[in-house]
């Protein structure tokens, strides 16, 4: 692999996330949660579009009956991307003062898992549901800062961090019944933010056709690829400090897209990566899987 990244698209982000490829379409979309804002690039001709959105969009799912499922920090919604319409579907099922929805990702049956993020970051209160046909089920599971969901190859393993714990889990998944269980720790990182060989904390992630899962390290300014065992197998170096996510993308799948964010950063870390908050891109030798649809 040769780490020669490259920006997307020159436009900073307030704290972008979610990129997903659209695989009919041939675009990437994303999100940018403060920016409350939800984007669409078309990487071979350059054309960018942007969609408002009334309050913070988490995350985003591709949806089967076309356009996008958004899970937004007021509930979900359908967002027609031909029409530019958004439609609520369902509203928040906690308290919007303190919680928002967070990472997401769907299973091959058409299930959007999706976190949430409780923002006072005091206590592991921020839950972790599914949504089938617009119906929401609380897995039980919770953490401080939810994120990092991907599924294995064969369905049998549901990947979750904690980002504020510096830890990843992985779990027994039942894809007919969309159970969770036999939680297990994947991979702890060290959490001594003091320390300046600090590596940062697992944010978004995603698995290759491989069977590896790839990690952003926030605040870690690189991204790790570990094996289906949780062991590190490789590690990028990026140009940003605070990678969110990746999405596996092109025709081949091979071009890695990655998001990241520029809030809340001192003028010193803008300044030595100025590059904060853009989309970036390189190719990868093992290409990455397909995302799955929302079935509504």
């Amino acid at each position: 692999m040769t780490e020669n990244w490259q920006p997307a698209l020159n436009l900073q982000m307030q704290l972008g996330e979610c990129p997903l490829w659209h695989p009919h379409e041939g675009v990437l979309y994303w999100v940018d949660i403060d920016g409350h804002a939800v984007h669409r690039l078309t990487p071979g001709t350059g054309n960018h579009t942007s969609w408002p959105m009334p309050t913070e969009p988490g995350c985003i799912a591709l949806h089967e009956a076309g356009g996008l499922l958004v899970a937004l920090r007021s509930g979900l919604a359908r967002l027609d991307t031909e029409s530019g319409k958004l439609s609520m579907l369902q509203d928040a099922p906690y308290d919007q003062q303190t919680t928002r929805f967070n990472d997401g990702r769907c299973d091959v049956a058409g299930r959007l898992w999706v976190g949430t993020i409780y923002e006072p970051r005091d206590q592991p209160a921020a839950a972790l549901y599914s949504v089938d046909h617009n119906s929401l089920t609380d897995s039980g599971k919770r953490a401080t800062v939810s994120n990092g969901l991907a599924f294995s190859i064969d369905h049998r393993t549901m990947y979750h961090s904690d980002t504020s714990a510096h830890r990843i889990f992985a779990y027994d998944y039942d894809l007919a019944s969309g159970t969770i269980t036999g939680e297990r720790v994947f991979h702890t990182f060290d959490n001594d933010r003091k320390d300046p060989r600090y590596g940062g904390r697992p944010d978004g992630g995603a698995v290759d056709s491989e069977g590896a899962y790839w990690a952003a390290m926030f605040e870690g300014s690189r991204l790790v690829r570990l094996s289906p065992e949780g062991e590190i197998l490789q590690e990028v170096a990026l140009p940003v400090r605070c990678p969110t996510m990746m999405a596996f993308g092109d025709d081949d799948l091979r071009t890695l897209y990655i998001t990241s964010a520029s809030k809340n950063r001192s003028a010193e870390e803008l300044a030595a990566h100025p590059l904060s908050g853009h989309l970036l891109k390189m190719r990868v030798d093992v290409p990455g899987l397909a995302e799955s649809f929302y079935r509504g």
